[in-house]
């Protein structure tokens, strides 16, 4: 396992990252060998957010990493918070200072920890008060409750519009980014073209981080659409990605996840990808994307394979 520095401390961790959205269906023992997984492949993060089982997520890591006997210093934690009601008719996102703070005493309650190393805001509230947000995490961090702060799912004028009033600087921000979905990138190659491609859906959000060291994390990276299936495997819908993923799969002698995983990682932004299975053998896989690097050629050839015309 490779690592990346996060944030503008430079904070070192696994490029490759245990997304835990699910752990809430595994069963004590299944966690726990999820996360023994993670630690044997050299993964040091594990992301976290208050709406993942409705907190469950949070409790059942806690006890797998409890009768794993892992130490805390040894390990890093995000959790995100802002969704309220998760799942239901009544959903909102909330960045008052209150929610923020309970948001995260929770959180500590449910992994069992004095801190978390970084909080994420989990989606743009539009009611958002940067003040109020700067205000919550002034009392967090002087509190010693969170060390770092980020954001998910935010673009560059969100961030900016924060970054007005906080004290601390960001240090991530965690996008969906993907072979299929490809938004973040598709704007800047079809620059002043006169097509759906050109339209910037993300107002230069890798840019904007690059530029103020704030790291990208990808969430979802086999995941097409919101919740609508993995294009891994999928010949219906992606059968040229999937014939070059076989292909470079062969050549490499890794799994094909392991090459789309690669994919993200080739970019010099120095992605963190978060890879949310439960199964070990599949995050044994993925994590094999450590092993290589993609060439120049292999990268634009996957890129267009999933559909992705150059202008």
């Amino acid at each position: 396992m490779k690592y990346i520095p996060l944030g503008p401390d430079a904070l070192p961790v696994s490029e490759i990252a245990l997304g835990c959205a699910r752990i809430s269906t595994l069963d004590i023992l299944r966690a726990e060998n999820i996360i023994s997984a993670a630690i044997s492949e050299g993964i040091n993060f594990f992301d976290h957010a208050d709406a993942y089982g409705n907190g469950l997520s949070e409790e059942t890591f806690s006890r797998a990493l409890k009768n794993l006997g892992c130490s805390r210093d040894k390990i890093i934690l995000q959790s995100k918070c802002t969704i309220r009601d998760l799942d239901l008719p009544t959903q909102y996102y909330d960045h008052s200072k209150e929610h923020i703070i309970t948001s995260v005493n929770e959180s500590l309650r449910r992994l069992d920890t004095d801190y978390l190393d970084i909080l994420l805001l989990h989606r743009p509230d539009p009611l958002t008060r940067p003040e109020e947000v700067a205000e919550a995490f002034d009392i967090l961090k002087r509190s010693g409750k969170v060390r770092y702060f980020g954001v998910s799912n935010h673009n560059r004028f969100q961030m900016e519009l924060l970054n007005s009033c906080l004290k601390q600087p960001l240090a991530a921000n965690q996008m969906q980014f993907n072979l299929s979905h490809t938004p973040l990138i598709t704007a800047g190659i079809n620059v002043n073209m006169d097509t759906d491609e050109s339209v910037m859906r993300d107002a230069g959000t890798i840019e904007y981080c690059r530029l103020h060291h704030i790291s990208l994390q990808a969430w979802a990276p086999f995941q097409f659409g919101l919740l609508k299936g993995n294009y891994l495997g999928d010949y219906e819908h992606y059968p040229d990605l999937n014939k070059k993923l076989d292909e470079l799969s062969g050549q490499y002698q890794v799994p094909a996840s392991a090459v789309a995983v690669a994919w993200i990682l080739r970019h010099p932004a120095q992605f963190q990808v978060l890879v949310g299975s439960m199964t070990p053998s599949r995050l044994k896989d993925a994590c094999r994307a450590s092993e290589i690097e993609l060439s120049r050629i292999e990268w634009f050839e996957l890129y267009k394979a999933a559909g992705n015309p150059l202008p």
